[in-house]
């Protein structure tokens, strides 16, 4: 079964489909992976064990010429958790929380298991679903799969780490201002941010969806970028509750790269990148450049703004809240108009790879290349694109315009194709 481990997502759904292999394989054989790479990992807080192989059967029997079956018809997922799962445990790491089990879905999760996807296994978070490492005073913390003495960062920490090796084909976290976009350059797999009122937050602790927090956005990882374009369309859209939530559909025909224009900078003026980082980003555009589009470097304005409005709404710098959302309307204008010129931008994620286990740093610091985009709601798709001195896994942020998403993906996958994407984890052995 190890061609099953490591599969891209629409694969295994295409091979069930056509009775080449079973869901009950697939589904066995994932979580006989998490129970060999979770001891050294601790990614995977819950299991659905004996339950998801019930699905699993209940697919297969299901599986029926004629049948219709939803496009992820028996392939497994994992979720970050903070996502409410019915009969399930979700304690996004909280001792209070320890009992909860909620006895319905939330609307991501309840989409996933209608296109036929089957749950096993919920991930590592911080304490709230919030933060920069997995530590948690419930479950303890997450290691790199690439090196066990180093962070997978934070927020959706143990969905990174468990998808990069390869004990679950894609899965869904949270981004407020870097939560899905961190862990997957730190673990070296592909990830989106959606555009700010695409996908429902309902039923997510702490994201109160709506208009009170249009930073955070509900989103796909995956180890490659096409398993993100097949997940995307099945959690957008109204679900009636999240009043944030807008009915755009995704484009029928997206932009082909060439005529694109594309601005990209490896360095935001306040977190200087290492020479590898900044290697890996100069790459990517020469991918793009090959690609036929026109490709310019050229940074945004007032990068510095995002920062400090941040801190505000964090609460760490005193502001009221008039003057705050008036810089931060200020911000998205002067932003926004930059994007006018640009179909994409290309950026570092972080300036460095995952810092040691353990060791904080100021999530101020390192989020500045990620906030500005959470501040303006543009849809973010990171990729891996090079590898460090220290053979750690080095992402890109590739950045559209707002309701672009699928831009995003077509340039990510020309990079993903050209720079290797996603590699097979020590972890994994």
């Amino acid at each position: 079964m190890r061609d099953v481990i490591g599969a891209r997502a629409g694969w295994l759904a295409r091979a069930i489909r056509a009775k080449k292999l079973s869901s009950v394989e697939v589904v066995r054989a994932h979580l006989e992976h998490i129970h060999t790479v979770n001891p050294r990992l601790n990614a995977v807080v819950f299991a659905t064990g004996e339950s998801a192989i019930k699905e699993a059967r209940n697919a297969d029997r299901h599986n029926k010429r004629k049948s219709v079956l939803g496009p992820l018809h028996g392939v497994p997922f994992t979720a970050k958790d903070i996502f409410d799962t019915e009969g399930l445990p979700t304690t996004a790491g909280l001792r209070m929380l320890r009992t909860h089990i909620p006895d319905h879905d939330a609307t991501v999760i309840a989409r996933m298991r209608r296109a036929g996807a089957i749950l096993i296994g919920k991930t590592n978070c911080p304490p709230g679903g919030v933060g920069t490492d997995s530590w948690n005073p419930l479950h303890g913390g997450t290691r790199n799969p690439y090196d066990i003495n180093r962070s997978p960062g934070g927020s959706s920490s143990g969905e990174a780490a468990i998808i990069a090796a390869a004990g679950s084909p894609l899965g869904i976290g949270s981004d407020s201002g870097g939560s899905i976009r961190m862990p997957a350059h730190y673990c070296g797999i592909a990830a989106l941010k959606p555009t700010a009122g695409l996908v429902p937050a309902t039923g997510a602790y702490a994201l109160p969806g709506g208009l009170s927090d249009p930073r955070s956005q509900v989103g796909p990882l995956a180890r490659y970028v096409a398993d993100l374009a097949l997940t995307l369309p099945i959690l957008i859209g109204p679900d009636g509750v999240d009043s944030g939530v807008v009915p755009v559909p995704l484009p029928r025909r997206v932009p082909k790269l060439p005529g694109l224009k594309v601005a990209w900078y490896v360095d935001d003026g306040l977190m200087k990148p290492t020479s590898a980082t900044a290697s890996a980003v100069r790459a990517a555009a020469k991918v793009l450049a090959a690609a036929g589009c026109t490709v310019v470097e050229e940074r945004p304005t007032g990068l510095n703004e995002a920062e400090q409005v941040t801190l505000g709404y964090w609460g760490r710098k005193h502001m009221s809240h008039e003057r705050l959302y008036r810089r931060w309307d200020a911000f998205r204008r002067t932003l926004l108009d930059f994007m006018t010129r640009f179909d994409l931008v290309l950026t570092p994620v972080a300036p460095d790879v995952a810092p040691l286990y353990r060791v904080r740093s100021q999530p101020d610091h390192q989020y500045t290349y990620t906030i500005p985009f959470s501040l303006t709601g543009n849809p973010c798709v990171v990729v891996r694109a090079g590898t460090s001195p220290e053979n750690m896994p080095i992402g890109v942020q590739i950045v559209a315009r707002n309701w672009h998403d699928l831009v995003a993906l077509r340039a990510a996958g020309a990079i993903e194709r050209k720079l290797g994407g996603w590699r097979p984890a020590s972890v994994v052995g």
